[in-house]
């Protein structure tokens, strides 16, 4: 189990568990809330590294918004950073998976000085991978119709728990490259619930006007960038995208997985947190 810990902060009371020990390292997701059980991404890092695994607001028992711009992806990079200063660190590093990984990118473009190295994983630099044939979320790709009936489950207010339950398993298993593997990949009880005010804010806010890619080049910490042969949220090539406008950054391409590197290729991906603990100044 996670430590619950909470925070006060100049912008409010913040959530978070912690678990790991070593150099102090920053994961959240942008619409997800996290308790005691952890989190699968978060559980492949506390092995090297002190994890602060963070509630933004509206997640958890974190701080609600005054006002739903709060909710963006700017103003939780500002959340990120008071959270840092009130823990008392001149630095951290950041890994982020899918849109947390997008959050990351961001932190790193406002405030790359306060980060000493981030690792980005299943994720776009900007909202061009909702446009592409081999993403779930284009109109285009053949898995896009029974996306489309998973969310109307999910936001329904007369579905049932059992209901969203399923859809909800149904969307990650249209997710990995073998869902058959599911007892493997899932045999122990993890956190992650979507916060659905934050998702809709990055939906309907965030996401018509996300694009950073040429900003990428200003962002010279060590990075590595990870994503799966088949990934059906961000496709390839946008991680090898994010990677190419980036100044240091390294590509890791899992050749049998889909979004989940952390679950579908367990031991490769240790590796690559290894190597990321060890990540200095030129990679």
């Amino acid at each position: 189990m996670w430590e619950k810990n909470f925070v006060q902060t100049s912008r409010g009371e913040f959530e978070f568990f912690t678990q790991g020990s070593g150099e102090a390292l920053c994961i959240t997701h942008l619409y997800s809330e996290f308790n005691e059980l952890g989190n699968y991404f978060a559980d492949s890092f506390v092995k090297h590294f002190k994890v602060y695994l963070i509630n933004l607001k509206e997640a958890g028992n974190s701080n609600k918004v005054s006002y739903d711009d709060e909710l963006s992806m700017s103003e939780s990079v500002k959340d990120l950073e008071a959270i840092r200063e009130a823990l008392n660190y001149k630095q951290w590093s950041f890994a982020g998976h899918s849109t947390g990984g997008m959050l990351g990118l961001v932190y790193a473009v406002m405030c790359q000085n306060s980060l000493e190295k981030l690792l980005i994983g299943g994720a776009a630099s900007s909202k061009q991978y909702m446009e592409h044939e081999g993403s779930m979320y284009c109109p285009k790709c053949p898995l896009n119709k029974q996306l489309k009936e998973i969310f109307s489950i999910l936001k329904s207010s007369t579905s049932t728990k059992e209901e969203r339950r399923e859809a909800s398993r149904e969307w990650t298993s249209m997710s990995l490259h073998s869902p058959e593997r599911w007892d493997e990949y899932f045999s122990k009880p993890s956190s992650g619930k979507v916060v659905q005010k934050r998702l809709d804010y990055y939906s309907f806010k965030d996401l018509p006007n996300f694009d950073i890619q040429s900003k990428l080049t200003n962002v010279t910490i060590p990075t590595i960038v990870f994503c799966g042969k088949y990934d059906a949220q961000c496709p390839l090539v946008f991680s090898e995208e994010i990677n190419e406008g980036l100044r240091n950054s390294r590509l890791y391409i899992f050749e049998e997985s889909n979004h989940s590197p952390f679950l579908e290729q367990k031991n490769k991906f240790d590796e690559m947190v290894s190597f990321f603990n060890r990540l200095t100044l030129n990679c």
